[in-house]
This record gives structure tokens, sequence and C-alpha cells, in this order.
């Protein structure tokens, strides 16, 4: 049992990670999502010793990390320590888990064996992935409804669509007139990610958001009474069945009582007859 689930726990895994595929001689930048898979193709490395450099100050301090034969240099490598499961496969280096630490512009410098050296630019984006979409809706005073859209991940792009018509505007929070109506999809994006939200809205009852409010409080005050009535009647049920049931017992203790003393006084009434019946034989004999 626990093999199976670890198996599905795996799938599942497997199934929510998401991979990004770069190269370092591209020109745009590379995206790649928190947490999750990143390849990054650089060359042949069994023909090249590579250094992957990571630009911060741009000196000699700055973390590098060499690689040669398909491995990486663990005792020359500072840009992924403590990481096993980072890794080289036919020229691609894997990095499974993709930490905020891994932003940055990096050099990928070849060496050949002639000498000569070949640059290579590159710059990494890490971005957190859009998380699940959530939509409310709120009423105002002056005759306007405010609907407001959010989500988890970095740098988020939203845009709207009411009734299939794309709506111009680019912000988390939109207003619509009272009447408006109808289905509104929120959809959020990042360079790593998307997801979306289908609502459906309706007109503003009061078309205030104090209406909406007092609404509220006394669907929650009912509630609270109800409640309270219930208590009461659970109370006086429970009293009730503890008065039947002690009127039960004292039936009963009162109906023991008695038998035991009819069968005493009838056990009296023999034992005199038998007295009687002996004597009454003595004095004939």
């Amino acid at each position: 049992m626990m093999l199976i689930f670890g198996l599905m726990l795996l799938l599942l895994q497997t199934a929510a990670c998401l991979e990004f595929n770069c190269r370092f001689n591209q020109k745009d930048p590379c995206y790649a999502a928190l947490g999750h898979k990143l390849n990054l193709k650089m060359v042949n490395t069994r023909k090249y010793s590579l250094k992957i450099l990571k630009r911060i100050n741009n000196n000699q301090n700055d973390p590098v990390c060499r690689v040669k034969y398909e491995r990486i240099k663990e005792n020359e490598c500072d840009l992924f320590n403590n990481r096993a499961e980072d890794r080289v496969i036919k020229g691609t280096l894997i990095i499974n888990r993709v930490i905020r630490a891994d932003s940055g512009n990096y050099t990928l410098r070849l060496d050949r064996s002639n000498g000569t050296e070949t640059y290579t630019d590159l710059q990494v984006n890490v971005e957190a992935p859009i998380g699940s979409v959530n939509v409310s809706i709120s009423c105002s005073s002056n005759g306007m409804k405010s609907v407001s859209c959010s989500s988890d991940g970095d740098q988020l792009i939203y845009s709207w669509t009411l009734n299939g018509e794309s709506l111009m505007d680019g912000n988390p929070t939109i207003e619509l007139n009272e009447e408006t109506d109808g289905n509104i999809i929120c959809s959020v994006k990042n360079h790593v990610s998307h997801g979306q939200k289908n609502i459906s809205i309706q007109t503003c009852p009061g078309s205030t958001t104090a209406a909406v409010t007092s609404s509220l409080t006394s669907t929650l005050t009912s509630s609270t009474q109800t409640s309270n009535h219930v208590s009461v009647v659970f109370v006086l049920v429970w009293s009730f069945q503890l008065m039947v049931l002690f009127g039960l017992l004292g039936g009963f203790h009162i109906y023991m009582r008695h038998t035991s003393g009819k069968k005493q006084e009838d056990q009296k009434v023999r034992m005199r007859r038998f007295r009687e019946g002996h004597e009454h034989t003595a004095e004939d004999s």
C-alpha cells in the first residue's frame, strides 16, 4: 500500500512539474519557474572544457562552475553547491529545482584545445508560477460594481473578458455599471505560467455596499438566533427524557417492593395454615 501511494505521489509531482528549455546562444532572456525544472543547452562537453560564470561584480570573485567530460567539478563549482540533483547530460545543464538565486546574467566560456576561447552570454529570470485565481465582486454606493482579481506569482499580467468581449483594462480591479450581468473571465499570466477564473455576475440588489453588509449581518443574526433556539429545544427534550427515565425507574422500584411484600405475606399465610393443620392432627391422636 505504501509503495502504491508513493508511486501515485511521484506521478502527481511529475504531472505538476513545469519544464523549461533554454540555450546559451539565444538572444532573448531565459525564463524559469521557481521550484521547477530548467534545461540549459550548452555545447558538446566532451569536446570542450567549459566554465559557467555568473556575472555579479564582473571580477574574479564572481561565482563560477567548471564542467569537463560531462561532469560538474564539485571542487570548482560555486553555483550549485549542495544541489546533487543538478547534473550535465549530453551538453545540457539540468537544474531540477530552480531557486531565486539562479536568476542573473551568465557567461559560458569554451576553452578550445588550440588555446582559443569563445564566450556566450545568457540572462536567466526566475518567476514564481501562477497560483489559484480568485475573483470577488462588491457593490458601491456610486452606482458601480467593483470586480477584483488576485493570484499568487511574480510579474502578473491581468486581462478581462465580459460575455466574450475583451475589456481594455490590464488592472487587477475593474469598475462596471451596476446593471452589468453575464459571465466575466479574469485571466492571469506571466512568463512561466497562466491561469483564469470564470464567474457569473448579476445586478446589484441594493447597489450599495451598506445594503450588502446589512443583509449579511441580518443573515448571521438569524443564523445565531436559530442556533440558540435549537439549543433550547435540545435541552428541553433531554430534560423530558431524563424525567421519563426516572419515572420508569421509580415505578419499577415500587412494583418490586409490592411484589416482594406480597410474596412475604403469602408465605406467612402458608406457614400459619401448616401449623394449624399440625395442631389438629395432634389433638385427634
